[in-house]
């Protein structure tokens, strides 16, 4: 089970390094074309976002590597877990919004995207903090 949570942990830091870092990088305009959500959210926020996101992706890995401050790992995994509900939401919310039925499938499968990440992330909060800790 210590190798499924490591191979979870290096997935999930992948997955939001790269998400964080396109919106720490790329201006709102062009992030709006692949992400319909940043629409009424000011830049500042989608920035402070893609920082948390980086950050989580750091601390799932980093503390776990270093053998430094550990229950930073399973903490970091919580803070995605919370970062994926409000995700959710938003594209539950933006469903409605949408003109067609592609648009709205698509914030579906992003939704359920969503919860698939929120369910690794919990998975790997759950075995840090109890029987797989470090």
């Amino acid at each position: 089970m210590n190798l499924v949570l490591w191979i979870i942990q290096f997935l999930l830091a992948a997955v939001f390094a790269g998400a964080g870092l396109t919106k720490l990088a790329q201006p709102k305009e062009k992030l709006r074309d692949r992400m319909a959500w940043v629409d009424p959210v000011p830049p500042t926020q989608v920035k402070a976002l893609g920082a948390v996101e980086v950050l989580a992706a750091v601390g799932l890995v980093l503390p776990a590597l270093t053998g430094i401050a550990t229950v930073l790992t399973p903490l970091a995994a919580v803070g995605l877990v919370i970062v994926m509900i409000g995700a959710i939401l938003v594209h539950l919310r933006d469903r409605k919004k949408r003109d067609t039925a592609a648009e709205r499938r698509t914030e579906i499968q992003g939704a359920i995207a969503c919860a698939v990440l929120l369910v690794l992330a919990a998975v790997v909060a759950w075995g840090r903090f109890g029987p797989y800790s470090f």
